[in-house]
């Protein structure tokens, strides 16, 4: 008989007992990484991850300290004789402090007016910069467009021809900017739209309603033009807490919805062809983004009337400082701010007898800076 072969016995790693037991997962809740002057962050347990620029948080910080100051320095200051010291400023703010007439004076004369040029100016910074991220246009702004020249047509219909009986100018302003947003949007579409046909109907739809305003005004009555003309320029005079709940609403609601389309917006930057092989939905985005812009600027120019240039140097002034790729939203926002905060406190000490418009101050300081835009515009080509 041959000899019985024993059978072969199983290799170590197929044994149950040598099988090794699984190691407790030790990989941290969060990681965070450095490179080339950006910290990357991932959660390990969800698919939240991102970027942040050193440098445009640097932007973030001084333009936030820059935008207080200049907003505790225009309540201090303000209007009139009385002047407040700024280490007494900011207890006010809070309704508190030892010297009770400092603390009416914040609170109810000068705190509604400098609320509204701080909303107003965030607004119309982070409406400029949604306008030039999607028309991809440094020249693109809600005031070149015709968003602004929209309300001051629906402003001076109300006030000429009465239309609109028991409106208000804000509200007039809001309809009338979102009116003409939608129809720049309607006239650009051609089985879609592209940055370049909106900014050309904009410039069309913005000149129109300037000569329907001059034409309204050239008809009105002397009241009537000059109550026209005093909303056109721009003016922060006399509002009050009625003008800044709805546009402090306004921006509550609109600005998160615009920081969760930001990862969106960006892929509109690589064009049309390449957004949509990203798998971005390009129309559906452009769409919704440019709403939300005309509606920014719509509540900023109901509140405190088209105060011009603001929407457009904000973002490329931040654009810069940050030197980003395209017009960072917040940053936009918060140069806007202080550009409207400062050009207010020049208006209101620069003549001793009255209170400029901040508008005029904006519109002399913006010049310049739309001059220097072509001139760059034009050595690019």
């Amino acid at each position: 008989m041959p000899p019985t072969v024993p059978p072969a016995s199983p290799p170590p790693s197929a044994t149950p007992s040598s099988t090794p037991s699984a190691a407790p997962s030790t990989a941290p809740f969060l990681t965070v990484t450095r490179s080339h002057g950006r910290i990357a962050f991932r959660l390990a347990r969800s698919a939240v991850s991102g970027a942040l620029s050193l440098r445009l948080m640097l932007v973030w910080l001084a333009m936030a300290a820059t935008a207080f100051l200049v907003f505790c320095l225009t309540v201090g200051i303000g209007t009139g004789d009385y002047t407040i010291p700024l280490p007494d400023v900011v207890p006010a703010l809070w309704g508190a402090g030892d010297d009770t007439a400092a603390v009416f004076v914040v609170q109810e004369l000068r705190l509604p007016r400098a609320a509204v040029a701080l909303l107003a100016g965030a607004a119309f910074g982070m409406a400029g910069a949604i306008f030039q991220s999607v028309t991809r246009n440094p020249l693109a702004s809600p005031d070149m467009l015709g968003i602004t020249q929209g309300a001051g047509t629906a402003v001076a219909v109300g006030i000429v021809v009465g239309a609109g009986p028991g409106l208000g100018s804000q509200t007039l302003g809001l309809g009338g900017a979102l009116a003409a947003g939608l129809l720049i949007y309607l006239l650009a579409w051609n089985r879609g739209t592209t940055g370049y046909r909106i900014v050309l109907v904009g410039i069309g739809v913005s000149w129109m309603c300037v000569s329907l305003t001059s034409y309204l005004v050239s008809r009105a009555e002397v009241y009537q033009a000059q109550r026209v003309l005093g909303w056109l320029v721009g003016n922060l005079n006399d509002r009050g807490w009625a003008h800044a709940q709805p546009l402090a609403l306004a921006l509550a609601v609109l600005a998160p919805l615009v920081l969760l389309l930001v990862r969106l917006q960006r892929a509109l930057h690589l064009g049309d062809e390449v957004a949509g092989a990203l798998g971005t939905p390009v129309q559906r985005t452009r769409m919704i983004v440019m709403l939300c812009g005309a509606a920014l600027a719509a509540f900023a120019t109901a509140a405190a009337g088209p105060v011009l240039f603001v929407a457009l140097a904000a973002p490329q002034i931040a654009q810069r400082l940050a030197r980003a790729a395209a017009p960072p939203v917040t940053a936009a926002a918060l140069t806007g701010s202080t550009i409207v905060l400062v050009s207010d406190l020049i208006s209101q000490r620069l003549l001793t007898d009255m209170v400029l418009p901040v508008g005029v101050v904006t519109g002399v300081l913006g010049a310049p800076f739309l001059l220097w835009q072509l001139a760059r515009a034009e050595r690019a080509l």
